[in-house]
């Protein structure tokens, strides 16, 4: 349930767009870069380390879910100096994740709504053209154009059970005949609905994330077998059976065959997206919740083939869940530290790489991710976009506010953001689910 957000909170400039400033700000490190929304500004430069974890359960373990307030038509989000931000589209419903067609219409997922929406953009900049593509599906949300390059033949959808495509050519609106299933059969049920889509450089492989059903598998037990305990040829109780294929990228052929897991490990790779020089995958990650504040960090990072990220024995590395003490040390160092940690409870969704021409030249390659926002932290983290810092390909490890403003106060936000996306003329859009709308920032003219 929406509730308005006071005149006070508005007349305080909380929801107000500033640049901020053009003096360069120190990166926040240790305990000083984990802070709260009070101290989210664009600009700011967070770098967390696996060094700096905190002791499980330092703080008590907390509910704490904000009401979205219907947002006035003055509330605009908050970039850095140098750019703009301006409402592209609006009266969406809970619009998740956007991805742009080679031609550059706007492909939306509307989950809720089961349904796919194209958007393509008129005159000044703001979506002129607003309609449904496709209808009847399954709490959409992965989108892809196959094959990769100017002309796909192909839309591809992840629903939250199965995998289907549309015959596509540039500049439908309209989706032309019925769905193809490609993946009959993913996962599905519980928490972690969501299912995203990629395809490798080459077009041979199709990669599919899939979250867990539960928040770090309490009082399922071991499953026999190690890491082999997650294939389909080992016998798993009914709870672990519930677990299987979760926690992972999957992969398959675009045609869906030759099923098979990417890597494991990963609790809830919402966003997918794959890094341009390296043509590696990059998953946008939820950790854990329940053990504080501060714990577990969320993370950004390449997803090597092969490679178990820890869910749910152990976390960035080989720290132990205390949930399950003692259960799988075999596994302590074979876990793959994640590349960028981000602030705990962000909840890391959508991801891009920069690669447009409009922003400077420094923010080519780097990649920019939407937090949707903390529910089990005391100080409200994320309902923000951030800035991934990377150099020749590589992630430098510090990550940097881009979007904010989203924030009213401890207890109300307007805006939860989801997607990210580069426009074909280089700017970066921004979804969020909270009030329907989508979001284009821009370089400012100089």
């Amino acid at each position: 349930m929406k509730s308005r957000i006071s005149s006070a909170a508005t007349a305080a400039g909380l929801l107000v767009a500033v640049a901020a400033s053009a003096q360069a700000e120190p990166v926040l490190q240790g305990k000083d870069a984990y802070g709260d929304w009070q101290a989210d500004k664009p600009g700011t430069v967070r770098l967390i380390r696996p060094q700096d974890l905190v002791r499980p359960g330092a703080t008590r373990s907390v509910a704490s879910t904000a009401r979205v307030a219907s947002r006035p038509p003055e509330a605009t989000p908050r970039v850095p100096a140098g750019f703009k931000i301006e409402l592209f589209a609006e009266g969406l419903r809970a619009p998740r994740i956007v991805r742009v067609a080679p031609n550059g219409d706007v492909f939306v997922a509307e989950t809720r709504a089961d349904a796919i929406r194209v958007l393509r953009a008129g005159d000044g900049g703001k979506a002129a053209t607003n309609e449904v593509f496709a209808s009847g599906l399954r709490r959409p949300f992965g989108i892809a154009f196959f094959p990769n390059g100017d002309n796909p033949q192909w839309v591809y959808i992840a629903n939250t059970d199965s995998v289907v495509r549309f015959p596509y050519q540039a500049g439908d609106l309209k989706a032309r005949g019925r769905a193809e299933t490609i993946v009959a059969s993913l996962p599905q049920d519980g928490s972690h609905s969501t299912r995203d889509i990629v395809f490798t450089p080459d077009n041979k492989r199709m990669l599919v994330s899939v979250g867990s059903l539960s928040n770090v598998a309490e009082g399922m037990g071991t499953p026999p077998g190690g890491l082999d305990g997650w294939s389909k040829t080992q016998p798993l109780g009914a709870a672990w059976a519930s677990e299987l294929e979760r926690a992972t990228v999957m992969a398959f052929t675009p045609d869906g065959k030759d099923r098979k897991i990417y890597a494991t490990g990963i609790r809830n790779c919402v966003g997918l997206a794959i890094e341009p020089q390296s043509g590696l995958p990059w998953c946008s990650t939820n950790e854990r919740d329940g053990l504080g504040d501060d714990l577990v960090p969320d993370y950004v990072t390449s997803v090597k083939e092969g490679a178990f990220y820890g869910w749910p024995w152990f976390y960035i590395g080989g720290n132990e869940d205390p949930r399950h003490a003692g259960a799988r040390p075999d596994l302590k160092d074979k876990v793959t530290v994640p590349d960028v940690l981000i602030q705990p409870h962000s909840a890391s969704l959508g991801m891009t790489f920069y690669q447009g021409t409009q922003f400077p030249s420094d923010y080519q390659g780097d990649a920019f991710a939407a937090e949707h926002g903390s529910w089990n932290r005391s100080k409200r983290t994320g309902y923000k976009v951030i800035r991934i810092r990377m150099k020749d390909g590589k992630p430098t490890g510090e990550y940097e506010d881009f979007v904010t403003g989203f924030v009213v106060s401890d207890t109300e936000v307007w805006g939860r953001p989801v997607g990210v996306a580069v426009a074909k003329d280089g700017s970066l859009l921004v979804s969020e689910d909270g009030n329907g709308t989508i979001w284009r920032a821009t370089r400012a003219p100089q």
